[in-house]
Parts: C-alpha cells; sequence; structure tokens
C-alpha cells in the first residue's frame, strides 16, 4: 500500500484527514513518482491526481523547510488555479515546517520576487508568472527536485506551451511529473523535449 510508505507526517496527516485507502490510480502512481522517474500521470477527473501531486512532494522534499530557493513547482493554468490549490496544499502541510507560496499574478511581480527570496519550499503559479520571474532574475532554479504540471491540456495554449519550454531550459535537473486526463501529441512531443525516458501511469 503506497500510503505506509510515506514520511510519517504525511501518514499521520493522512490519519487525522481520515484518508486511509489509495485509489487505484494513487496505488499505481505513487510508487513510480517515488522511483524519481520522469513521468506522466494520465488518469480520469476525481482519480485522485492532485493528492497525489501533493502527497508525493511532500515526500520529495522529506516534510521540511530548506534553504531559500524552491525545490517544488507546480505549474498550472490561471490564477483561480493557483489559488485553488495552495489552499488544498495547505491543508496537508499546515503543520509542517514546508513553506507553499501561491504566485497570485494581480501581485505586482516585484512584490513576488521580494516575498520568494525570504524562503520557498514549493511555489505555485502559472507558466507566465514562472517566466517573468525568471526574466526578472527573481527566481533561483538550482535546488529544484520536481516539477509539477496540473491539468496539463492548458499546454495547448501555445503562449503557455512556449513559456513551459523557456522555463525547462532553465533548470538543470530534477524529476518531472506531468498530469493530465489524456495524453495528446502536444503532450508527447514533450519527450523529445525534458520527458526523456518518461514512464506513463494510466487508469
Amino acid at each position: 500500500m503506497p500510503f505506509k510508505k510515506l514520511h510519517l507526517d504525511i501518514k499521520e496527516k493522512l490519519e487525522t484527514l481520515e484518508i486511509s485507502t489509495p485509489t487505484p490510480f494513487q496505488k499505481a502512481s505513487i510508487p513510480v513518482i517515488k522511483s524519481g522517474a520522469n513521468l506522466y500521470c494520465i488518469a480520469p477527473k476525481d482519480s485522485g491526481k492532485t493528492t497525489a501531486l501533493i502527497l508525493t512532494t511532500m515526500q520529495k522534499l522529506k516534510c521540511e523547510e530548506v534553504g531559500v530557493a524552491p525545490r517544488a513547482i507546480v505549474l498550472v493554468e490561471n490564477r483561480e488555479k493557483v489559488l485553488e490549490l495552495n489552499e488544498i496544499f495547505l491543508k496537508y502541510t499546515r503543520h509542517s515546517s514546508l513553506r507553499v507560496y501561491a504566485c497570485d499574478d494581480k501581485l505586482h511581480i516585484e512584490v513576488l520576487t521580494s516575498e520568494i527570496f525570504e524562503g520557498v519550499d514549493i511555489l505555485i503559479a502559472t507558466p507566465k508568472t514562472v517566466c517573468k520571474l525568471l526574466l526578472l532574475e527573481g527566481l533561483n532554479m538550482t535546488q529544484l527536485k520536481i516539477f509539477n504540471i496540473d491539468d496539463a491540456e492548458f499546454l495547448v495554449q501555445k503562449k503557455a506551451y512556449t513559456d513551459l519550454m523557456a522555463i525547462t531550459q532553465s533548470i538543470y535537473k530534477c524529476q518531472y511529473v506531468i498530469y493530465s486526463e489524456k495524453i495528446n501529441p502536444m503532450l508527447k512531443r514533450l519527450e523529445t523535449q525534458f520527458m526523456e525516458y518518461s514512464k506513463t501511469v494510466a487508469i
């Protein structure tokens, strides 16, 4: 059972939230993500993809704050998704030392930069905002361990895809995990970019 092999803090949080049994998708995907492989996670809505993303990100970071530079990034489509995912993350990280930061793109980019410089472990943002931060040298990517893309269907938008390519060129090495309801030609094309040697878990 994947939940039994997770960090003690995560297991305690799952007990508090009364989550005891992984979904079929979580059972299939969590061990593969923990292995460190680049992965396409393909499953329908309400399969437990978001929870798997949160649990494996916490596991990768060992449920503790380290340094000041982000060690995990989660890309989402828009501001609403940023704020929504941040709320869900906080349910799991509230009593850990992990610092989750939601890049609200209604704030001035210099405000985001100064707040990120104070120390962040998990950064949730849109591709557009991450690109802006990189252009202003407001984001240190050298400590990145895991890069998640949630509901990746939005990458069919040309601007989002172009921004993603620019972002990944700034990353030396990390694990990439893409969550989507379906695998489409655009997502498959990423295998020639940064998803080399990737695996697929499909439910």
